[in-house]
């Protein structure tokens, strides 16, 4: 059996809300697997328990480049929040998602390598890179990037942390319109059709433990996974949405879209820092190991 430390139930806890006795007991049933153990929160508690689990936790930026049909969204990391907002920095992340925009490199090796220079440094962004860091004294990276060709692209950027490109057909306006409402509502997919199977399996696999739980006939809890599905499509997929901005607060961005002649092919959409776990220094449990390790002494 895995010890449960406090500093796991206090993880778990800002993850997912939930009490810190829950929290404790889900990852005691769970052996210490925090994955599993905010799982069974959610069969638990309902949603509630996933919904802080998307707080961005690095710092950075995201950056877009647009120039016709071509184009490119870059996410660049660094330690703190006082240097995502250093001028050099930003102009560092800028010129990435011009130099991807123009070169579609292979890989953040490659992009690296390509010709650049800023503030005395260079003659390529990764000497850009490394000489800021030994400038700044703080480590920053390019974590990932896309380049787009061939289509009509619009773009959206909510301050410097979240940053969408949309690829479509038809109106300007109603495209960018589209970023606005995908960097708002973070949906994974254009339809409920392409919503990737391992999400979809994830959730008939919590609604079906919660209507395990609720004590129903088969045929009814059956009914009440397929129902909780279906649910889940409907609030991911961009196409079946309510659009942010329907004036009737009814319409759905397919709708709209139908409305304005548009087709939308496809959305990048990052957010800064998503996926990366942030190192947060737990004060008293620091000051509790210099007391035992002076007792000790």
């Amino acid at each position: 059996m895995a010890a449960i430390t406090a500093s796991m139930v206090a993880e778990l806890r800002a993850k997912t809300d939930a009490p810190m006795m829950e929290c404790k007991k889900a990852l005691t049933e769970a052996d210490g697997d925090m994955a599993k153990a905010e799982e069974l929160l959610r069969v638990k508690l309902g949603t509630k328990a996933g919904k802080a689990a998307s707080r961005v936790t690095a710092e950075g930026v995201v950056a877009a480049s647009i120039e016709g049909t071509t184009g490119a969204l870059i996410e660049v990391n660094s330690e703190t929040d006082f240097v995502s907002k250093n001028d050099s920095f930003i102009a560092m992340a800028n010129a990435a998602a011009k130099l991807v925009a123009e070169h579609n490199p292979a890989d953040i090796d490659a992009l690296g390598q390509l010709a650049y220079s800023q503030d005395g440094f260079g003659p390529t962004l990764e000497d850009v890179r490394k000489g800021l860091i030994g400038k700044i004294g703080e480590n920053m990276s390019f974590r990932r990037f896309k380049h787009f060709s061939g289509t009509q692209l619009a773009s959206y950027l909510h301050g410097t942390r979240i940053g969408v490109v949309v690829e479509y057909e038809g109106d300007a306006n109603a495209a960018k319109d589209v970023a606005m409402h995908v960097a708002a509502m973070k949906p994974v997919s254009v339809t409920s059709a392409e919503v990737p199977a391992e999400l979809i399996e994830k959730e008939r696999s919590v609604a079906a433990a919660k209507a395990a739980e609720s004590g129903k006939p088969a045929d009814i809890a059956a009914k009440m996974v397929e129902g909780s599905v279906q649910k889940y499509l409907k609030e991911v997929s961009l196409s079946d949405q309510v659009f942010v901005k329907a004036a009737d607060g009814k319409q759905t961005v397919a709708q709209m879209l139908k409305e304005k002649n548009t087709t939308v092919k496809g959305f990048t959409l990052y957010v800064v820092g998503e996926g990366i776990e942030k190192k947060t220094d737990d004060f008293a449990a620091e000051v509790a190991a210099q007391v035992a390790a002076a007792k000790a002494g």
